[in-house]
């Protein structure tokens, strides 16, 4: 995979011996890059390099795992349908959409390990359908954390796996734009609030399912949009799935921008939880999601691999973490940080 230097991460392994632009030999095929690696190849003007694919892949899918993939796999494929309909006819099929969902949150329902599902979702390709995918997820989950009845569960998840259904009318150029947006651009990409929101009202007669569409970019303080509502406005569906959609958009790798790390943006999350997001639902979110990093594999800044072995008592999002045979404590050694997280 060819990788411009200012995209490469610790533990990343060079795939081919690599030189500057003068012929200048720099470092050699296979080695895994330290943070001193990639400054020696910025300091030799090497703009880029081929380095080896992320060890996670399909076929390291835990077993447990493998039937709900194959599921999401085909909910993903469900969802272009569902876009390509809404985009030709302006509504859906109201039964296709539970002909999706319903055996997928049956699954759902047998996985607790909700950071492996979250992981078997990140692909680096068509964003808008994996990114639904995943609202719908952790809408579900959300909403059974805090103890939404099994109907207002499946409610939640059907409102966030449609809440972007509105961007089938915004140009694909302008979704897939690598720099800034313009003003203009910008108003644009935020009409699929209320573009979604018609989509759904011609589809179905679940109001709620609608205004969620309408209000996911709403803020607590009013800063949102697109009628600047604050908290006591917010429909809670819509502020449930705040809370997922900006999870997810943050931890997804898009043209504009480099995924974060999972841990790092359940703390930017918590920060939200002080006047843009609903603080009750946030920290539901994050207390539930926490103990599910134990066990996982992980890279670090230095390059070492590690598991994270216990939540860290001082700072939850700094874990305890083993690397070949020491206990690394991040909430202590704060110049090191998690770069990476995988499956096992």
């Amino acid at each position: 995979m060819r990788v411009h230097v200012t995209d490469l991460k610790p533990g990343d392994c060079l795939k081919d011996d690599t030189f500057s632009k003068r012929g200048i030999y720099v470092l050699s095929k296979g080695a895994q890059l330290r943070e001193d690696d990639i400054s020696r190849l910025m300091q030799h003007d090497v703009d880029y390099v081929d380095i080896e694919d992320a060890p996670q892949s399909s076929a390291s899918v835990p077993r447990v795992f493998q039937t709900v993939n194959t599921e999401f796999n085909q909910s993903i494929e469900g969802f272009k349908s569902l876009y390509l309909e809404a985009l030709t006819t302006g509504s859906f099929n109201r039964s296709m959409v539970d002909d999706i969902l319903n055996p997928l949150l049956n699954s759902l329902d047998q996985h607790k390990d909700i950071v492996t599902l979250l992981l078997l979702l990140d692909r680096e390709d068509e964003y808008t359908y994996n990114h639904s995918l995943q609202v719908g997820m952790l809408t579900y989950y959300i909403a059974s954390w805090l103890g939404y009845t099994k109907q207002e569960c499946y409610e939640i998840s059907r409102a966030g796996y449609l809440l972007d259904i509105g961007k089938c009318r915004i140009p694909t150029a302008l979704l897939n734009k690598p720099g800034k947006l313009t003003p203009e651009e910008f108003q644009e990409v935020k009409r699929h609030t209320t573009y979604g929101y018609e989509i759904i009202r011609n589809s179905m007669s679940d109001q709620n399912t609608a205004l969620v569409a309408l209000q996911h970019h709403e803020r607590e303080d009013g800063s949102g949009y697109p009628a600047r509502l604050v908290s006591s406005e917010i429909h809670p569906y819509a502020q449930i799935a705040a809370i997922a959609d900006v999870y997810s958009a943050m931890t997804t790798a898009r043209v504009f921008q480099s995924k974060q790390e999972f841990i790092s943006v359940l703390r930017e999350l918590h920060n939200l939880g002080f006047g843009k997001l609903n603080g009750k639902f946030v920290q539901a979110f994050i207390q539930h999601l926490i103990p599910n990093f134990i066990g996982k594999r992980v890279l670090l800044s230095t390059g070492e691999m590690g598991i994270i072995i216990m939540n860290n008592p001082i700072d939850v999002f700094r874990p305890l973490v083993q690397s070949e045979g020491r206990f690394i404590d991040l909430a202590r050694e704060r110049q090191i940080a998690i770069v990476e997280i995988y499956m096992e």
